[in-house]
């Protein structure tokens, strides 16, 4: 029998491409949690919002966060509301720029 392909989010799928133009930090989350590692990451090298973090929980498995001027968020989620952070709007406002630029 035949999968059905799963449909995918068109809100979705502009918040990832949003989020790609945000500056991006892999670390390693070593003992502690995958959230714990985030945040005392960002607070030794006082990272500015906003930004994607890339934490790997291990060999196999990688947790991706979004800091905002609210807080950390988990990245999935800021993909289906991307439109409520104030930070993601400039972003994606000067994407439209650079689009608008090239043509």
């Amino acid at each position: 029998m035949a999968r059905r392909r799963k449909r995918k989010s068109r809100r979705r799928l502009e918040g990832r491409r949003i989020l790609e133009l945000v500056p991006q930090y892999s670390i390693e989350s070593g003992e502690d949690k995958p959230v714990t590692a985030a945040r005392k990451f960002i607070q030794a090298e006082g990272i500015l919002p906003p930004a994607l973090l890339l934490v790997k929980r291990n060999e196999h498995t990688t947790d991706r966060y979004f800091w905002a001027e609210k807080g950390l968020f988990g990245a999935q989620y800021v993909e289906e509301n991307h439109f409520l952070f104030p930070s993601l709007r400039m972003t994606e406002d000067e994407a439209e720029g650079l689009v608008a630029s090239s043509r």
